[in-house]
């Protein structure tokens, strides 16, 4: 009941009111209109089930990062879309990782990094869209020509990461610096963290068969299969 929410939360019922019919509106919460009783929405549920997947595909890729970056040989994290982007969540130094100003919580940018640019091409186009905006017309203002300069070449940039199942960077986001990024998706096919690998432009070979990246994308898709993903055939 309102009174029993109110109580809860300590606040007035007109203020509890207030803040439950925002909360109908986004579906965060229904009322019942015979017991007037609110309960949990639907998008309170979507929600739920969002951080649910989100949670457990970190702890499995958590559990998987020693033995790949055997096989990488580089330095490896793990990125999920935040408030503000694609956000750094876990992060596993190579014994010959190159020195990067990045720590956990550091919000990746769109254009000029691998991990911005998979999210780019898989992450739902409302969320990044106003995001990608910003960077080109800072890319542009900017008059860096490594990066897009155009809608139509940066579709050609996120058509080659989907080609490819894989994005890559060379000195765009650090100087020196290469990175890959391969997409984990859940059992509804929606991207839920971003498998990344980063490395010395002169040590890390960024070839699309190059045996980082053949690591890097069988590793995203075997933890994509056990998250319950099937590609499309």
């Amino acid at each position: 009941m309102l009174r029993d929410l109110a109580g809860a939360a300590h606040m007035s019922p007109a203020k509890a009111h207030r803040y439950l019919v925002s909360f109908q509106r986004l579906g965060l919460v229904v009322q019942d209109a015979t017991t007037t009783r609110y309960d949990l929405g639907p998008a309170a549920l979507r929600l739920g089930l969002a951080s649910l997947s989100r949670i457990h595909a970190v702890r499995l890729a958590r559990e998987r990062m020693g033995p790949l970056m055997l096989q990488v040989g580089h330095t490896l994290a793990l990125a999920v879309w935040g408030n503000h982007g694609p956000t750094i969540v876990h992060w596993e130094e190579s014994p010959r990782a190159v020195t990067v100003n990045l720590r956990l919580g550091d919000v990746m940018p769109l254009l000029t990094s691998a991990t911005g640019r998979c999210f780019a091409a898989y992450f739902s186009p409302a969320a990044v869209t106003p995001r990608l905006d910003e960077e080109m017309a800072i890319a542009q203002h900017s008059g860096r020509m490594d990066l897009p300069q155009s809608p139509e070449a940066l579709a050609a940039v996120l058509a080659e990461v989907r080609a490819h199942a894989l994005a890559r960077v060379k000195n765009t986001l650090l100087p020196g610096v290469a990175g890959l990024c391969a997409p984990v998706f859940d059992f509804e096919g929606h991207l839920v963290l971003g498998l990344v690998a980063m490395g010395s432009v002169a040590s890390m070979d960024t070839a699309w068969d190059s045996p980082a990246a053949i690591a890097l994308c069988r590793a995203a898709q075997q933890l994509s299969q056990d998250l319950g993903h099937r590609p499309c055939a």
